[in-house]
């Protein structure tokens, strides 16, 4: 599967964006969907995932209440609407796709990756 991430841009803190991810291939629905980033100087660190089904999500700490990740698999996207964002959420977001179908917090679980988006929040 090959993704495509869009939605990233310039917002002011407090505001809010809508990720895109848009995946290619007919079994876009047999996987689970992560999002992770990665700040300049930092490490990639896991946002959001979904499992295959939408059932089961998990998030991480920093974006719980205000993140909220989602699919339509009959459309082949997953979403990540970011609500109240902060100067700490800057970096570059990837899109990921896991044949396990789970909602994994774990970068190593994922084969496929897009390009990255970038989202910068001025405070």
């Amino acid at each position: 599967v090959q993704l495509q991430a869009s939605g990233g841009g310039l917002v002011q803190a407090g505001g809010s964006l809508r990720l895109s991810c848009a995946a290619s291939g007919r079994t876009f629905s047999r996987y689970g969907m992560g999002w992770f980033r990665q700040a300049p100087g930092k490490e990639r660190e896991f946002v959001a995932a979904i499992s295959w089904s939408g059932g089961s999500t998990n998030y991480a700490d920093s974006v719980k209440g205000r993140f909220t990740i989602s699919r339509d698999n009959a459309k082949n996207t997953v979403y990540l609407q970011m609500n109240k964002l902060k100067a700490e959420d800057t970096a570059v977001y990837y899109c990921a796709a896991d044949l396990g179908e789970r909602a994994s917090t774990y970068y190593w679980d994922y084969e496929h990756w897009g390009q990255g988006t970038l989202v910068t929040v001025s405070s």
